[in-house]
């Protein structure tokens, strides 16, 4: 069994086994995936497939430092990560890229998210509503390899309650926040509005931030490898991840992409700060959320290390010095310690040799 078991792990070996040996495996996944979406009938579908790999490959290979969780199988765990992220990369492209604006559309191309982790439920017609579906089978193959490998996990039934209601979180938000902009705000806020009284003392938009990230679905699913798990530690994984360590991930990815979409009118969550100074604010009570709720789980290394692994690999982004925000970044960077400095190093250096 391909596993990597060794406790405890730093950072900084986290890092060199996540390049040699996660990075190689994910390309060659994401190459078959490939292969696959530039064959699909419908050139238009076709075209957002291979389009979602060629530009988004960066969320899998993120995605998958979850294959260096303690215990579990690495090639199995890439596997799946590269397939439910590889879906939830091509859904967003055809809600955002085809000029279609039907919210039924897009709820039903989203249960893919869900009965992907479902392994009981046969596929749905995800394109019912939608105006192109000559897909060669193309989504449906990407649910039922992620069914398949739920299935084999010795634990999965004690997680797929949480992981399912990240996944209909998840589905909310993509389908609302692709609407007309007339729409769009209202229909969030409305749904935000029914589940925010179970999270106090975050905001609307940083609930709907927090929806945006895959992350706790992939932790989720490393932790069912786990044959004593217990339904506790699944829900404990859970708390931690959705808002804390979800939020921070997503926040981060607006935050350097605040410019880039306030020049395009595209919606940005961190935008609904006042300005900098709450900025800088709420990205630290998010930092330190995270990195307060990792200490409380098994293996608090290794998740401390993906809290500070985020923050290094999004602020070694050159868009993160963009004029307005370089002063956020370089204090976020400044407070973060040492072991978020050293990762920084190292993301820059692989930022160098296009290799993240």
């Amino acid at each position: 069994m391909n596993t990597l078991a060794v406790l405890p792990m730093n950072s900084a070996r986290l890092i060199y086994h996540f390049v040699s040996d996660v990075f190689p495996i994910v390309k060659q996944e994401l190459s078959k995936w490939h292969r696959m979406a530039a064959d699909l009938p419908d050139a238009r579908l076709s075209l957002q497939a291979t389009e979602s790999i060629r530009s988004k490959a960066f969320h899998c290979h993120g995605g998958s430092i979850y294959a260096l969780y303690p215990g579990v199988n690495m090639a199995e765990t890439i596997q799946f990560i590269v397939a439910y992220q590889t879906m939830s990369d091509y859904l967003d492209n055809l809600v955002d890229s085809l000029e279609v604006q039907d919210e039924l559309a897009f709820s039903q191309l989203h249960l893919a998210m869900q009965e992907a982790l479902n392994p009981e439920v046969i596929p749905s017609d995800y394109y019912l509503y939608y105006p192109y579906r000559e897909d060669g089978g193309y989504l449906e193959r990407l649910v039922i390899t992620c069914q398949n490998s739920v299935r084999q996990l010795p634990s999965y039934k004690l997680v797929q309650e949480e992981a399912v209601k990240l996944a209909k979180l998840y589905s909310y938000l993509q389908t609302f926040k692709h609407l007309a902009v007339e729409v769009r705000e209202s229909k969030m806020l409305n749904w935000i509005n029914l589940n925010l009284t179970d999270y106090p003392g975050i905001t609307p938009w940083e609930f709907a931030a927090a929806t945006g990230s895959t992350l706790g679905v992939f932790c989720l699913y490393a932790l069912a490898f786990n044959p004593q798990l217990t339904t506790q530690q699944g829900r404990e994984i859970r708390q931690a991840y959705f808002p804390w360590i979800c939020g921070l991930h997503i926040l981060l990815d607006y935050f350097i992409d605040l410019r880039e979409d306030q020049e395009t009118n595209q919606l940005n969550f961190v935008a609904y700060y006042e300005d900098m100074s709450m900025i800088r604010e709420h990205m630290h009570l998010f930092l330190e959320n995270s990195l307060m709720r990792a200490e409380q789980l098994a293996h608090p290394k290794f998740h401390r290390a993906v809290v500070q692994g985020l923050l290094a690999m999004y602020l070694s982004d050159a868009k993160s010095m963009d004029t307005d925000i370089r002063s956020v970044t370089k204090q976020l960077l400044g407070d973060s310690g040492l072991g978020v400095k050293i990762l920084y190093w190292v993301c820059c250096r692989l930022r160098k040799r296009k290799a993240l």
